[in-house]
């Protein structure tokens, strides 16, 4: 007897995620709304491939602990490696170089698209995410960075995050180089332990002081056993490095001036320490930040995945990355920007119930009674007649000939509507409309089968001509209906 062959096993890879109906539509939402507010800052889109020449992306990740130094790359068959980008920030530098001719100067720009992390993957920790980027390229002066900060303040309060539920922390990381090159890791060949250090103090808002600690120094393990290798500095250094982030002890330096100035303009347009503030705990694990770093904290409280209570934290940062397009283009060209991580800041959303997508209406279902050339093109131009008027719709496309199921799929759809024509009808020149919504809120009320028979509720019957008016009549009153349950 043959074998019969083995199935291929569906298994989605570690790290990544399908998404629902519902997520998409919540993303597209939110996405508008911070679009909304960036283009109101005369920011313009473009976009960037999700491929990179690996050597164009350089070497700035904030983990590289995967065999492939933290991203996915494959070799092109002319034996060049290209990479899967792992932000939007490092493709911007390279695309402003390679058209440093045609672009007009300051170049404000924002993107939004997927970006790649080959990392052990974990809880709330994707291999691919989102986030959504604004900067702004060929800007020199601190009031650069400041306008980053307001915007990011203005983009939480569009999302209908209240004052007091988040803040916009800043820093510089010029002052943050004065201390690290007080403890000896100035310069180019310090730029890898340096990196660590930077690594290690980013974490303050996930392991507290006391983990920073042991990362500057030898090392922390975490709760599943995991030995996470420390910076290994001497504890003198390591102080002087607690001091600076718990703000008690920073270097006066050029990094104090920009603040200074980054304060005054703030203030200047009403953005109080309730929206924006000076923290020099913010350090941004990056090595490519050359000035002002910054970070959007919402303060409310949730729940983890191991039942604790915490603050939500971080959903998005950035800072100023003066030395990206240099590496190509050799001169200096200032910039400085900030990305907001899409999925994290959703999960906020709707913690806070501030996305909504109830409001979305599933299509009205136009049944099929009849499966001649003929009568398809009768349902097929119902339906397109609805679309052409704005109405949601769409043919039955299964099996016609058990109209019963027809009825179950648009149950299991959610169709607020069922659009029903059999011969009679047709001859007649008549449309029977079912309001499955009502129908179903009247059926939990009727027990007796006999009067459910006979009202056969919900149900109307209209001239053809007058199909249009009818749905649409429906459907408004299913839309004041959840007005008011949302309201009561």
């Amino acid at each position: 007897m043959a074998k019969k062959p083995n199935k291929l096993k569906a298994r989605l890879p570690r790290g990544f995620v399908d998404r629902s109906t519902e997520d998409i539509r919540a993303t597209d939402e939110m996405l508008s709304r911070i679009r909304a507010v960036y283009e109101q800052y005369g920011f313009d889109p473009v976009e960037t491939p999700a491929f990179e020449y690996t050597d164009c992306l350089g070497k700035f990740l904030p983990d590289t602990d995967r065999p492939n130094a933290g991203v996915f790359s494959v070799q092109d068959d002319d034996e060049q490696w290209m990479s899967l980008r792992y932000d939007l920030t490092a493709p911007l530098a390279r695309h402003v170089s390679e058209n440093i001719n045609e672009i007009q100067l300051p170049y404000r720009t924002y993107r939004a698209g997927w970006v790649f992390r080959n990392e052990k993957p974990g809880p709330g920790r994707f291999r691919q995410f989102m986030q959504f980027d604004a900067d702004t390229v060929g800007a020199p002066g601190v009031q650069a960075d400041a306008e980053m900060c307001m915007m990011m303040a203005d983009t939480m309060e569009a999302l209908g995050i209240p004052r007091g539920q988040y803040v916009i922390r800043v820093n510089n990381r010029k002052v943050l180089d004065g201390v690290l090159e007080s403890i000896g890791l100035g310069g180019e060949d310090q730029a890898e332990r340096r990196l660590v250090v930077l690594r290690a103090i980013d974490k303050l808002d996930k392991f507290g002081v006391e983990g920073v600690r042991l990362l500057l120094g030898e090392g922390r393990k975490d709760e599943s056993g995991d030995f996470t290798k420390g910076a290994g500095l001497e504890d003198p250094a390591i102080e002087n490095i607690v001091a600076f982030i718990s703000g008690t002890g920073s270097p006066e330096n050029e990094g104090f001036a920009e603040l200074s100035a980054m304060a005054s303009i703030f203030a200047s347009c009403g953005y109080g320490e309730d929206r924006i503030k000076i923290d020099p705990s913010v350090v941004r694990g990056l090595e490519y930040y050359t000035g002002p770093v910054y970070e959007a904290e919402l303060l409310f409280d949730v729940t983890n995945e191991k039942g604790e209570v915490v603050q939500f934290g971080s959903v998005g940062g950035g800072g100023r990355f003066d030395g990206l397009v240099k590496r190509f283009t050799g001169r200096d060209v200032p910039a400085t920007g900030f990305s907001i991580g899409v999925s994290r800041l959703m999960t906020a959303l709707k913690n806070l119930g501030k996305l909504d997508t109830a409001d979305v209406t599933a299509p009205v279902l136009v049944t099929v009674m009849d499966g001649d050339v003929v009568a398809l093109g009768r349902y097929q131009k119902m339906a397109q007649d609805l679309r052409n008027a704005g109405v949601r719709a769409e043919m039955y496309q299964g099996n016609w000939k058990k109209f019963g199921n027809q009825l179950k799929y648009a149950d299991r759809r959610g169709c607020p509507i069922a659009i029903i024509q059999g011969s009679d009808e047709r001859d007649a020149g008549e449309i029977q409309i079912k309001d499955l919504i009502e129908g179903k809120r009247l059926s939990e009320e009727i027990t007796d089968n006999v009067t459910w028979r006979e009202s056969r509720p919900a149900q109307i019957t209209v001239k053809e001509a007058d199909l249009l008016t009818a749905v649409k009549g429906i459907l408004e009153s299913h839309a004041e209906d959840r007005k008011r349950a949302s309201e009561g």
